[in-house]
């Protein structure tokens, strides 16, 4: 009959084809089987083509064979027509394994180093880079509720950072999707600035129903026919079709009082069931044996493994093969296999072929897959468990699982290994091999909250042995940690210590860990690294001692220790053991970490450099990407505000499985939007760094955060809301004792605690913080000190005050802070006016605007101008207002960078320091002068700097 004429789904049919139109797009097709989820992307795939766009189809199936991102790749493999002569970027070489049809128009593969996560970015770099050659492009990939856990994860990070040009198209049923998990798992979020949709498909009316039926059968098709199609289908697009290829077969419908009570006699998943079995009672014994072995197989097969299982010869197996098709049972596949047009139809003829059959036929499978190279060891084993013989079937899913495992499917490994556990009375010995294996796959997994329900389920199992439990309890809780979940990784991986009692070397890696809680304070880190330290002098285990030692490090570089530098000096850069590499990258990388809140930002920046190198050489993916947020956050602490932004965006963009960069992104832009006038953006980017702060062991980001809020309401005047802020920061801070880690809080608590004239506990912090700094080596806390001081003095001894805020200036200058710097230098200006020397402090204010002027902080120059005057201090005589004509006036052109950024007035307001009349009379002149609209204003202030 060919192919059915598309009726209904106009909507869906016009959001699907908007989004292929308008990429970055991610569009999610949810539908019941049978509703018409791969017929909808049919209709929008054949427009698309006929346009010679690139379309990208790729299938989940559920006994694919081990092949890294199988589906993904096979959507790949057809990219081919679309592929440039040359120029294709370097990242799609990464791709030449997963290829190897394109394998000699890619460039040369990158080389392997690093561990599964390293793998992992080099092939999504690959994959955007190759999408990205293509042009626009639409990746469709059908069927995800069958999808392997490493694919989903590849089209996680894909969808949650699509490349500009992709549009990515997924069909589900959402009712076999795992019990409250959605389709690409909890870590999804739609990606801002893409558009797209999730289209739910649900059944055809009655007058589409009618209208299918009159495309198909024309005049036979009357309104009572059209009547019991719809009730028999209840309008699922499958069941129609069905019924009318049945219909059509016979040879018209001139008796339709016959053909509607036929339709009316059964309901839907018997209707189907008989449109089916009808057809299959009129075929030939070769066409039946040939269905029936399509139904065994259940995957897409070529004709000669569908003869070979059906027991005919090559000329007779040909013979039922193409009445099948003609029957349209069977169809052909883009990769030239045969399949059943819909799984529900293969599951109606599977159950139609009797059980003595089935069973000869499954064992005729396994004979038949047997001897091809190299063996489908899934489909095998899905045949031996249907012949009934679990130990065989057991025996051959593991086997199937390392043959995955070796090829680096680890999708399709985890979905054997789950069945594997699954199994009742499961041997401990394979149990434990299974458990090991895929608490492995969880770890390395995307969705940390997946890997961590799985883990979880792994350790509740009572049958593991119990130091095997341990070791996997230790994984649970490092995931954890490392994505910080929840305060229980501490439960965690003390219940790990315990269980790992007959493993001392493992367990001491979990004392390690708990020792790196900051949170709960030096005394407890000592004890654990005690215990730590009582186990490798026991064990003289070299991998646990590296460890060790850069715990030590960064435990006393946190704590300003002037000893760890030459400790640091010491640690190996030559080490011929991976393990001692990878842990000499670490305590480089941690004691960076650590200079930056010290204030030693050059041996920092050095530190920064030489833990990539390190990593580099240990293919430790996570010290690279570190590393350069490190950098990014001295440039953000050193002034370098130029193209931050974008710098922060393409080191998200490089590793999107990684949320440190989101964070130092989130505290950057929000110093940025804070100086610069954007008071509302910087209060919510500081906020949310300050909810991701809280849930991680180091109390570094919660701490700057909060600074950073605190700072945004204190120029708003909401002093009580600053206080409430700053409060749990405290408590943290007291807990933790990090008095060396110049976080802002200090100070900023202080000037708080002052506006709220509680002078007590401004004074006491003061007294806390000289305390902790007490034989510290911590040049920027204690430039945060001096601030303090000056604060806390200010009223009673304005010149005292300046002091303080003189050495304070000298120590930013010092580190290499000159946004601090500035800061100091107006308060200094503010205390000397104060204290009666105004010609000294107009300088230093006259200082502080130019390095704000230089960084773009317009907030901080409009403050320096309230504050001159405000104390009086004068201006150079002009000889008289100038005027500007049809140019900006310097305020004009404040207003409008602010407009540009989107501020309302009453930010203006607050920002410059005006009434909102004035505010209003400036926005006036601005929009008249640039012949704007208020919208258009950054445009248009473009080209008037032209």
């Amino acid at each position: 009959m060919g192919t059915f004429r598309y009726v209904g789904r106009h909507r869906e049919l016009a959001l699907l084809m908007t989004a292929v139109r308008q990429p970055p797009a991610v569009v999610l097709i949810e539908g019941e089987a049978g509703i018409g989820k791969s017929r909808l992307v049919g209709e929008v795939t054949a427009a698309l083509r006929a346009e010679h766009r690139p379309v990208l189809t790729g299938f989940c199936q559920p006994l694919r064979e081990p092949f890294p991102y199988g589906p993904v790749s096979d959507a790949l493999t057809k990219a081919g027509p679309w592929l440039p002569e040359d120029g294709l970027p370097d990242a799609a070489g990464a791709l030449a394994r997963l290829l190897p049809g394109l394998a000699d128009r890619l460039p040369p593969a990158p080389e392997e180093t690093g561990g599964e996560q390293a793998e992992r970015l080099r092939l999504l770099h690959g994959v955007r880079a190759l999408l990205a050659a293509l042009g626009p492009t639409v990746l469709i990939v059908e069927d995800l509720h069958w999808v392997d856990e490493a694919t989903r994860d590849l089209l996680l990070l894909l969808a949650r950072d699509p490349p500009d040009g992709l549009t990515l198209v997924l069909t589900y049923r959402a009712e076999d999707l795992r019990p409250d998990t959605s389709v690409l798992g909890a870590a999804y979020r739609h990606p801002a600035g893409a558009g797209g949709a999730v289209i739910r498909l649900g059944p055809l009316t009655a007058d589409e129903v009618g209208e299918l039926a009159a495309a198909a059968l024309g005049p036979d098709a009357t309104p009572a026919l059209a009547s019991a199609l719809y009730a028999r289908s209840e309008g699922l697009p499958l069941v129609a079709e069905e019924d009318l290829l049945t219909l059509a077969e016979q040879g018209g419908t001139a008796d339709q009082r016959e053909a509607v009570h036929r339709l009316r006699d059964t309901d839907v998943p018997k209707g189907l069931r008989e449109a089916v079995t009808e057809r299959l009672a009129g075929l030939s014994p070769a066409g039946a044996a040939i269905v029936d072995a399509a139904a065994v197989l259940a995957v897409p097969s070529d004709e000669a493994l569908l003869a070979a299982v059906a027991g005919l010869d090559p000329e007779a197996g040909t013979d039922g093969l193409v009445e099948a098709l003609r029957s349209s049972l069977l169809h052909e596949t883009e990769d030239h296999r045969y399949a059943f047009r819909h799984v529900l139809a293969q599951q109606v003829a599977y159950r139609h072929v009797p059980a003595p059959r089935r069973t000869r036929l499954h064992r005729s499978a396994v004979a038949a897959l047997q001897d091809l190279t190299p063996a489908p060891l899934v489909q095998i084993a899905h045949h031996t468990l249907a012949l009934g013989d679990r130990a065989a079937w057991l025996r051959r899913a593991e086997e199937a699982a390392d043959q995955a495992a070796a090829v680096g499917d680890r999708g399709t490994a985890a979905v054997l290994l789950h069945r594997i556990l699954d199994e009742p009375a499961l041997d401990t010995e394979r149990r434990s091999r299974a458990a090991t294996a895929l608490a492995r796959i969880a770890y390395n997994g995307v969705d940390f909250a997946a890997g961590a329900r799985l883990l979880r389920r792994l350790v509740e199992d009572p049958h593991l042995p119990t130091a095997l439990r341990g070791e996997i309890r230790l994984g649970l809780g490092l995931l954890l940690l490392n994505e910080a979940d929840s305060p229980s990784w501490v439960h965690e991986l003390e219940r790990a210590v315990d269980e790992l009692s007959e493993r001392p070397v493992t367990a001491g890696r979990a004392m390690l860990a708990l020792a790196l809680d900051e949170r709960a304070g030096p005394d407890r880190s000592a004890r654990w690294m005690d215990r730590a330290r009582q186990t490798l002098d026991g064990s003289g285990d070299e991998a646990l001692r590296a460890a060790y030692e850069a715990t030590r490090l960064t435990l006393l570089s946190w704590q300003g220790d002037g000893g760890v530098w030459d400790l640091v000096d010491r640690l190996p850069r030559e080490a011929d053991s991976p393990a001692a590499t990878w842990q000499t990258a670490r305590a480089l990388h941690n004691v960076a970490e650590a200079a930056i809140a010290l204030g030693q930002d050059t041996r920092a920046a050095t530190l920064v450099a030489e833990s990539r190198e390190q990593g580099r050489r240990a293919g430790a993916v996570v010290v690279e990407c570190y590393g350069r947020v490190l950098a990014l956050a001295l440039d953000t602490l050193g002034g370098r505000w130029d193209g931050l932004e974008g710098r922060f965006d393409a080191l998200v963009s490089a590793y999107p499985d990684i949320g440190v960069p989101l964070t130092e992104r989130l505290l950057a832009v929000g110093t940025i939007a804070a100086a610069r006038g954007r008071g509302d953006l910087a209060r919510d980017r500081f906020a949310e760094a300050v909810r991701h702060g809280a849930r991680q062991i180091a109390i570094s980001t919660q701490l700057r955060g909060t600074a950073g809020l605190m700072s945004v309401l204190l120029a708003q005047g909401a002093t009580q809301e600053a206080w409430a802020a700053a409060e749990p920061a405290l408590a943290v801070l007291r807990r933790a004792r990090a008095w060396t880690k110049a976080t802002g809080l200090v100070p900023l608590a202080v000037e708080t605690a002052l506006a709220r004239e509680d002078r007590a506990s401004a004074r006491q912090l003061v007294e806390e913080a000289h305390a902790g700094l007490l034989g510290r080596e911590a040049p920027a806390a204690g430039a945060e000190l001096r601030v303090a001081r000056g604060l806390l003095a200010l009223d009673a001894d304005p010149a005292g005050a300046a002091e303080d805020f003189a050495a304070a200036r000298r120590g930013w200058l010092d580190i290499g802070r000159p946004y601090e710097a500035a800061r100091a230098a107006e308060r200094q200006g503010g205390a000397l006016a104060l204290a009666g020397t105004p010609d000294e402090a107009a300088a230093l204010v006259a200082a502080a605007v130019g390095t704000y002027t230089a960084l773009g902080a317009q907030a901080d120059v409009s403050r320096c101008g309230r504050l001159t005057r405000d104390l009086g201090l004068g201006r150079p005589a002009t000889p008289g207002r100038r005027g500007y004509g049809d140019r900006l006036s310097p305020r004009e052109r404040q207003v409008a960078e602010l407009l540009a950024d989107g501020a309302t007035n009453q930010a203006i307001a607050d920002t410059l320091y005006l009434s909102t009349r004035t505010v209003e009379n400036h926005v006036a002149s601005v929009l008249r002068k640039l012949r704007t609209t208020r919208k258009a204003v950054a445009e248009a202030l473009g080209e008037s700097d032209t």
